[in-house]
């Protein structure tokens, strides 16, 4: 009996792992580009099914570029604190890409993904327009 417990508990955990594997999506630039590991939340999930998309983004405190979706995204857990390569939803319609570390005021943000090359591409003063898409 147990060790039949036992094997319907791997073959769930192998059946789930699957299906819980995180997105990663591409975001270029005439900057360059970069790939971005998607967070599992709501929010996250909701930009996914939303892909390809093109946000114009403008810097902000010289720490971020942010810029607007065209809806709301769903509420998620918020947090105060980002760091380099965050990526971040601030209010339900505000996509940010965090090119340095820091903190934000309450409610916070919610974290959407963390890039996984080189955010420093963003780390210049002006607007970009940048797209996300599926990673390949």
């Amino acid at each position: 009996m147990r060790r039949s417990l036992l094997i319907a508990a791997g073959v769930t955990l192998l059946s789930t792992g699957h299906a819980m594997a995180q997105d990663h999506i591409l975001i270029t630039s005439q900057w360059g580009a970069v790939t971005a590991e998607l967070a599992d939340n709501p929010a996250a999930r909701a930009l996914a099914q939303r892909l390809p998309l093109t946000i114009e983004m403008s810097d902000h405190l010289r720490q971020e570029k942010t810029g607007a979706l065209s809806a709301p995204l769903p509420r998620a857990t918020r947090g105060v604190d980002f760091a380099a390569g965050t990526l971040g939803l601030w209010g339900p319609d505000h996509f940010v890409i965090y090119y340095r570390n820091g903190r934000v005021p309450q409610p916070g943000i919610v974290v959407l993904g963390k890039v996984t090359g080189d955010v420093s591409i963003f780390d210049r003063p002006g607007s970009v327009s940048v797209q996300l898409r599926r990673a390949d």
